[in-house]
C-alpha cells in the first residue's frame, strides 16, 4: 500500500466508517490491483464519497509538506454517510478527523490490533495480561487508551493466532516463537510466553514488500557482497537493529539478478521470497527441520548456490557455515555482536583453543564482508537513523585475521575508507554532524566512547 492508502486506512479506522472485515477485503483486492487506490475501492463500496476523498487527499498533501504528522488530530469537514454512522438518508454534515495515536475503542480481535499496528507504522505490538496494549513506534513504547487486558482476554486474543499443534506446544513448553500469517494483513514475527499474570504476546510487524537497498538507506557499494559466488557474509548487531531486513534485501538482489538456487534456514521465516530469476526454498526450524545444523547439513546435498542461515548459534552450525563458504557456496548469516573485530572473535569462541588456529585461517580466506548495524533515535523523535560499520576482506585484512592481530583492524579499516570500509564511530559522527542524531545518543552507541566525550552525560554529584 502507498503512504496515501495507509493514511486513508487510518482515517477510516479512526472514524469507524466501516467494518474491519470490509476494510480487509478492500486491502486484499488492492493487493492484486496495484493500479487502484484504497480510496477508490471505498468509494465503490459507498464508504466514502468523492468530496470526502478530495478533502482527505488535501489533508494528506498538507501533512507531507508541513511539519504536522498523521498522529495529531485534525478535523476534515465532510459529509459522512457510512455504515454504522448516525447519518440521515439525505446526508448530514459531520466531521472526519485524522486518527489519534490510539484509536482502539472499536478494536475487538487480534487482527484489529495488528491492523492498527501496521497502519500506525509501529514496529511491534505487545499484548500482555494485566497491561494496556502497547505499540513500539520510532523506538518508543506507546500505550493504547483502553483498560488493561484481563488474563482471559489476553489468552483469547493470543491463542486465536495459533493452530492446534502450536497451541499444544505453547501449553506444554510455555513459550513459542513463530511467524503468524493473515490473509489481509501479511506476516508478523510472533513470540508467546507465560508470565505471572497470564500470557504475553509480542508481534513484530514485517513489511509486506521486501525492502530495497534504497528504502533501507544502505550504501550502494554493499551490493558487491551479493555479487560473490562463494564466501561468508555476516550481518551483525544487537536485537531489533534490522539484521533480518538487510539480509532479505541482499537475497532479493540475487533473486533479481542471478539464476541461482537459494536455500534459507530461518527461525522463524519472516520475509517470504517469490522466485524471480532464482529458485528459492525456505525452511523454518521446528517446522521443516529440527535445527539449523541439521538443515544446513541437508542443504549442502541439494546443490545450492546461496545459503542463508538465520543465526549462527552453536559450534556445529558455525563450522558447517565456514566449510560451506570454503567449498563453493555463498553463505549469509547473522550474529549478535557489536562490530567487525568482535564478530571474528565470537566465531572463534565457538571452537576449542586447539582448533582456533585452523579456524582462523579458514575465516581469513572465506570471509567476504561484515556489516554491523545500529538503529539510533532521530534527534527530532521521528524514527531512527541507521549507523553502520562495514568491513570488506582484503589481503591485508585476511593477514590480520590469520595472525590474530585483531587490534589492528580499526586502523586498516580507517586506511581503506575509500574502498567503502567504515567504522561505527565514523558513521555516528556523520549522523551527529548532519543533525540526524544527538551527540549523547552517539556516545551511548559508540564502542570507542573517547571520540564523543564532549557528549558524555554529566553525572550528578552529591
Amino acid at each position: 500500500m502507498t503512504a496515501f492508502d495507509i493514511f486513508v486506512e487510518k482515517v477510516v479506522l479512526h472514524n469507524r466508517l466501516t467494518t474491519t472485515e470490509l476494510l480487509h477485503k478492500a486491502k486484499a483486492y488492492l493487493a492484486s490491483h496495484p493500479e487502484l487506490e484504497l480510496a477508490d475501492l471505498l468509494v465503490r463500496a459507498n464508504v466514502l464519497k468523492p468530496p470526502q476523498v478530495s478533502q482527505i487527499r488535501a489533508r494528506f498533501a498538507a501533512s507531507q509538506t508541513a511539519a504536522d504528522t498523521m498522529e495529531a488530530p485534525s478535523p476534515l469537514p465532510a459529509e459522512v454517510q457510512a455504515e454504522g454512522q448516525a447519518a440521515s438518508e439525505t446526508g448530514t454534515d459531520s466531521q472526519i478527523t485524522a486518527p489519534s495515536a490510539t484509536p482502539v475503542t472499536a478494536l475487538q480481535s487480534l487482527e484489529d490490533y495488528l491492523a492498527l499496528a501496521r497502519a500506525e507504522g509501529a514496529s511491534d505490538l505487545h499484548i500482555n495480561a494485566g497491561c494496556q496494549p502497547l505499540l513500539r513506534k520510532k523506538g518508543q513504547l506507546v500505550a493504547l487508551e483502553r483498560e488493561p487486558f484481563t488474563a482471559q482476554e489476553t489468552e483469547t486474543l493470543l491463542f486465536s493466532a495459533l493452530d492446534g499443534s502450536q497451541t499444544a506446544v505453547l501449553r506444554q513448553q510455555l513459550s513459542l516463537d513463530t511467524c503468524c500469517q493473515f490473509a489481509t494483513l501479511g506476516r508478523f514475527r510472533s513470540c508467546f510466553a507465560r508470565q505471572n499474570r497470564g500470557w504475553d504476546g509480542a508481534f513484530r510487524v514485517i513489511s509486506q514488500q521486501i525492502p530495497t537497498f534504497e528504502a533501507l538507506q544502505l550504501p550502494d557499494h554493499l551490493k558487491r557482497l551479493t555479487e560473490y559466488h562463494q564466501g561468508l557474509v555476516l550481518v551483525v548487531g544487537p536485537a531489533g537493529c534490522g539484521k533480518t531486513t538487510t539480509l532479505a534485501a541482499m537475497l532479493q538482489c540475487i533473486n533479481q539478478s542471478r539464476d541461482d538456487h537459494i536455500i534459507t534456514l530461518e527461525d522463524p521465516i519472516e520475509y517470504v521470497h517469490q522466485p524471480e530469476r532464482a529458485h528459492i526454498s525456505q525452511r523454518q526450524v521446528g517446522v521443516h527441520t529440527l535445527s539449523f545444523s541439521a538443515a544446513l547439513r541437508a542443504a549442502l546435498r541439494e546443490d545450492p548456490d546461496v545459503i542463508l542461515i538465520g543465526e549462527l548459534r552453536d559450534r556445529e552450525t558455525a563450522s558447517l557455515a565456514i566449510s560451506a563458504a570454503e567449498t563453493g557456496h555463498l553463505v549469509f548469516a547473522s550474529l549478535h555482536t557489536t562490530g567487525a573485530g568482535p564478530t571474528i572473535s565470537r566465531l572463534l569462541d565457538f571452537f576449542p583453543p586447539d582448533q582456533q588456529g585452523q579456524v582462523r585461517s579458514m575465516i581469513s580466506e572465506s570471509i567476504r564482508g561484515i556489516v554491523c548495524q545500529r538503529l539510533i533515535p532521530h534527534k527530532n523523535g521521528e524514527g531512527r537513523a541507521l549507523a553502520l560499520e562495514i568491513l570488506y576482506n582484503t589481503a591485508a585484512i585476511g593477514n590480520l585475521i590469520r595472525e590474530n592481530r585483531m587490534f589492528q583492524l580499526p586502523t586498516l579499516m580507517q586506511i581503506n575508507r575509500d574502498k567503502g570500509m567504515c567504522q561505527l564511530e565514523d558513521s555516528l559522527q556523520q549522523l551527529v554532524e548532519s543533525g540526524q542524531i544527538d551527540g549523547s545518543e552517539a556516545w551511548f552507541a559508540a564502542t570507542n566512547k573517547s571520540l564523543f566525550t564532549a557528549f558524555e552525560p554529566k553525572r550528578e554529584t552529591a
